[in-house]
Formats: structure tokens, C-alpha cells, sequence
């Protein structure tokens, strides 16, 4: 029986690709106390609790959905806060569907006199940036419409940070 070996050079195959549905499903953020935690994500930016077990997890979400956000205390409780140098999480960001939830949201923190870190006009979103009581980056934004997105001339997404009107935004609360 003869050898076989191929002699066909190899096909090159495209990388794999996330199917574009896919989504975010939740985060689970470590926390040094679940009640100090649910101070800031329930009762300032208003997630409603899902389920909770005593000190060490509660399950928050918007809409009914079975969480957006995990807070637990596993490996956390009583600690320190989250650092803000080396690897780890930089922010949750959590996407409100237009303007005028943004503005809701950032008229809540108002009240509440909770500080801000920062704001930002993207171009293709309006950002506001704060941490929460475990020094968790935030960030709450809405998406601009895809068609008033900047545009290179290539047709690649050109984000930028630009100064955020906070008073306009909070026009619309």
C-alpha cells in the first residue's frame, strides 16, 4: 500500500466569532456587607432584590429578570474595598434604555447627594461614572441611536470623550 500522504496546504479558517445576540447576562461583585451594598443598589439606583441568603448573597435585578447583579460576601466580608490599582474590575456599566432613564437615575443620585467620579459624552453614549460603597466602579449610561453614532470615513465607530452636560441631562429627569 502506497504512503498517502496530502499535499493540499492547509485552509485557512476565519476566527471564531461571538454570535452578535450575545449579551452581558450579570455580574457578581464582591462586597464587604450586603446590607451597605443594597443601600446603594437598591435603594439609590433602584434594583429590586430577588432573593437574598441572610449576610452572604443577595440577587438584584430590573424588570423581574433572575439578577443582573450578584452581591455577595464570600471571600469579602469585612474587608477592604476594591482595589484601584492592578488587575481586576474597572466598572459595571449599566445600560439604561434612553435619555430620560439616564437622567432618572442621575436625578436619584443627586437627592441622595451620592458623588459622581466623572461624566462623559462618548459620541455614541452619555456616560456617568461613581463608585459604590465598596469602591466598584459604576457606570450608568444610555446608547445613542446607531445612525447618529460617529462615523470615520472608513465607516469605523469613532468614540470619543467629550464634556457631559449633566444640568441638560438632568433637564429631561
Amino acid at each position: 500500500m502506497a504512503n498517502s500522504t496530502s499535499s493540499a496546504a492547509p485552509v485557512a479558517s476565519a476566527p471564531y466569532e461571538v454570535p452578535a445576540q450575545t449579551r452581558i447576562g450579570h455580574v457578581h461583585l464582591q462586597v464587604t456587607d450586603i446590607d451597605k451594598a443594597l443601600g446603594f443598589y437598591r435603594d439609590i439606583l433602584g434594583f429590586q432584590v430577588v432573593q437574598r441568603f441572610g449576610n452572604q448573597v443577595a440577587f438584584i435585578s430590573a424588570g423581574g429578570y433572575h439578577h443582573h447583579i450578584g452581591l455577595n460576601t464570600w471571600n469579602s466580608l469585612g474587608g477592604p474595598p476594591a482595589r484601584k490599582q492592578g488587575a481586576g474590575l474597572y466598572h459595571t456599566a449599566i445600560l439604561y434604555a434612553t435619555r430620560a432613564e439616564l437622567a432618572g437615575a442621575l436625578k436619584q443620585l443627586v437627592k441622595a447627594n451620592y458623588p459622581l467620579t466623572g461624566s462623559a459624552d462618548h459620541g455614541v453614549s452619555e456616560a456617568i461614572y461613581l463608585d459604590d460603597p465598596d469602591g466598584n466602579g459604576v457606570e450608568l449610561y444610555w446608547d445613542r441611536p446607531r445612525e447618529q453614532w460617529p462615523l470615520a470615513p472608513n465607516g469605523e465607530v469613532q468614540m470619543y470623550t467629550r464634556a457631559l452636560d449633566l444640568n441638560g441631562l438632568l433637564a429631561e429627569a
